[in-house]
């Protein structure tokens, strides 16, 4: 196994934990810092907390001591930290202690907002003996466990638990020394972590994660990247999570600097990931792919107070597939005035059951810093997630594209399902043996070869350089009545195409039923006027059909928030199939259309219901507010 490293005296460590040490020790390291928090999404770096590496350490070790007061070494705990610093101390903290952590975002502790199914999981499948959250977060839980009409398979559950806060955890230890030749954390053969896969395609499963693959996942990031002590990191995804969680081990094993900030707070000012990266000269920051579009109507470049300069970027690492083309130069045509270099750009693909990154398509030898785009191809309008090894590269990430029946590998220019091999890979889903034999161990037919992941995305490698195109979802591939599969995200793309105006991009899903299309839109607003509405549906079908070839048999638009999503932005297709079927959607309108085109039938979210087709002087009276919306509407031109 080859590891890079940046001091020829500084070795690689089996766990990430073991480096927090090392670099605390460093004169360099004592005052800098290891992570940032924005506080309330300001960048003000007055009112931003700072854990320099010396502080960290320090604190990561009063939290095991005072952890292992209370709990032994291999008990599994459950983390409901708020995103923030504590967070993080907490979870270094349970790997240096030797327990099994498993993170979660807390759920509001009135428990009222139907928001716990997630918490209910957890605590059945991982069956924690304690719960690690703030004091006041306590105090609440205790209080609903108080009242009559609690849920009582929740109230067991929690009563069960041995509730620690986190003002405990951190009170200053005894001895807050560390001697690594005495380290009692996490072996690298131990599992640490509990990770949930994000719920894209079914019901989130438990991921078993060992210490060691979590750092031979981070190691081959820091090299693929190029991260190192003067990196800069940028980062506003949910820390407990994936991506989020990686970029904290990230920066440790790289001495990197992580500047923090909540997803929250970059939802509602999505501005704020400019101002951070300009305040801190960010080298590096990753963002799911729907974050491009989201900053080019609503980052609010001109408008705010303090100048945007990216000039510093060298890795804007895209996530979550499919990565389009067309949004990421739209991005660069934006903010290239503002000193982003094309070069930056770094499509990447990464799963939890292989902790989370697996390639990127970004090199930095490329020799594209003066282009307008780097030099990467395209595959059906979407950009490559990852590059293949080619023979003169040493890798052990093994990544093949094999037929998902035959299990056997196909040839380049044919997609497949992708399946990936490494020292990164999970260890399997907890309490799922089948699925984790299924899953964990894939084999190629008649032949002898290692044990891959089947990750149930499809793939396509193209070109000399062998990039990887990943082109959807096995599970959501849609049958064609003509024998053609096509992928829901390009049937979206075309509907949000349509009537950008009136629909919120991103928001869409497509999925068949009875082998018809439905297709279920988000409004930006709830439209009240049904000849909008069914013009809306109609444009939708039309685009459809001319984009894609593809006949939409539904169209269904909702109000805004109604279609389902991960907590990393991706569309819960299954579940808004679900919620449709199980008629649980906010409906503005609902038109079924036949195979040629015609109105088989409208309804809105009134009941009421309409027959065949428009009329000709209904059909011009509509088109005509279609075209006057924007000007009626002052609210459209700010979307």
């Amino acid at each position: 196994m080859n590891y890079e490293n940046y001091d020829p005296t500084f070795p690689d460590q089996p766990v990430v934990d073991l480096y927090l040490p090392i670099w605390a020790s460093l004169p360099a390291f004592t005052s800098k810092p290891a992570f940032i928090w924005s506080e309330d999404g300001s960048t003000n770096v007055s009112k931003s907390s700072t854990l320099t590496y010396a502080q960290l350490n320090d604190s990561v070790q009063s939290i095991s001591f005072q952890l292992l007061n209370s709990l032994q070494r291999g008990d599994t705990v459950i983390v409901l930290c708020t995103p923030g610093l504590e967070l993080v101390e907490v979870i270094f903290g349970c790997q240096r202690a030797g327990l099994l952590s498993v993170p979660i975002f807390p759920p509001d502790p009135s428990f009222s907002k139907q928001n716990y199914h997630h918490l209910v999981r957890a605590l059945s499948q991982a069956k924690p003996k304690a719960a690690i959250a703030h004091r006041d977060y306590i105090t609440k839980v205790h209080q609903y466990l108080s009242l009559p009409s609690r849920d009582k398979r929740l109230a067991e559950m929690l009563r069960n638990l041995k509730w620690i806060p986190t003002e405990d955890v951190k009170r200053e230890s005894a001895d807050s020394s560390v001697d690594s030749t005495l380290y009692n954390g996490c072996k690298p053969d131990e599992i640490y972590l509990l990770q949930y896969t994000s719920g894209a395609t079914g019901i989130p499963k438990p991921v078993l994660l060992t210490a060691g693959s979590a750092a031979h996942n981070v190691r081959t990031a820091r090299k693929a990247y190029d991260l190192h002590p003067n990196s800069v990191i940028v980062s506003w995804l949910p820390q407990y999570h994936d991506c989020g969680m990686m970029f904290l081990l990230l920066t440790v094993v790289s001495g990197a600097t992580c500047v923090l900030t909540s997803p929250a707070a970059f939802v509602n000012r999505p501005r704020l990931w400019l101002e951070l990266m300009t305040e801190f000269k960010a080298t590096c920051t990753p963002v799911p792919s729907f974050t491009l579009p989201l900053v080019v109507k609503r980052g609010g470049v001109e408008t705010g107070s303090s100048p945007i300069n990216l000039r510093s970027l060298r890795n804007l690492i895209i996530i979550n597939e499919p990565i389009y083309m067309a949004s990421v130069e739209e991005f660069l045509h934006v903010f290239k005035p503002f000193g982003l270099n094309p070069s930056s750009i770094s499509p990447s693909y990464g799963l939890a059951e292989n902790c989370t990154f697996v390639s990127t398509a970004w090199r930095g030898n490329d020799n594209s810093r003066n282009s307008c785009f780097p030099v990467f191809p395209s595959h059906d309008k979407l950009l490559p997630s990852a590059r293949l090894a080619g023979d003169e590269e040493e890798e052990d990430m093994d990544i093949i594209v094999v037929n998902e029946h035959t299990h056997e590998p196909v040839d380049d220019g044919i997609e497949g399902e992708i399946w990936v091999s490494s020292p990164s890979n999970g260890s399997g889903y907890l309490g799922h043996p089948f699925l984790t034999q299924d899953i964990f161990k894939g084999r190629l037919r008649n032949k002898v070869s290692r044990c891959y992941v089947r990750t149930g995305d499809r793939g396509i490698v193209k070109g000399e350089e062998r990039y990887l195109f990943v082109t959807g979802r096995c599970l959501e591939v849609i049958n064609l009545p003509n024998g053609q599969d096509i992928h829901p995200h390009y049937i979206e793309t075309a509907a949000y195409n349509s009537c950008p105006q009136f629909i919120r991009g991103g928001c869409l899903a497509a999925f068949d039923v009875s082998r018809k299309i439905v297709l279920v839109a988000e409004m930006q607003r709830s439209e009240k006027d049904n000849k909008i509405l069914r013009n809306i549906c109609e444009r939708i079908r039309e685009n459809v059909f001319e984009k894609e070839k593809v006949v939409v048999g539904k169209v269904v638009l909702v109000k805004s928030g109604s279609v389902p999503k991960t907590t990393s932005g991706k569309i819960q297709r299954w579940l808004a199939k679900d919620n449709f079927l199980g008629r649980k959607t906010n409906v503005l309108m609902e038109i079924v259309f036949d195979n040629n085109g015609g109105l088989l039938q409208s309804s809105n979210g009134r009941g009421q219901r309409r027959g065949r087709g428009l009329v000709a002087e209904e059909k011009e009276e509509v088109v005509y507010s279609l075209s006057s919306a924007a000007i009626d509407r002052p609210w459209l031109s700010r979307l």
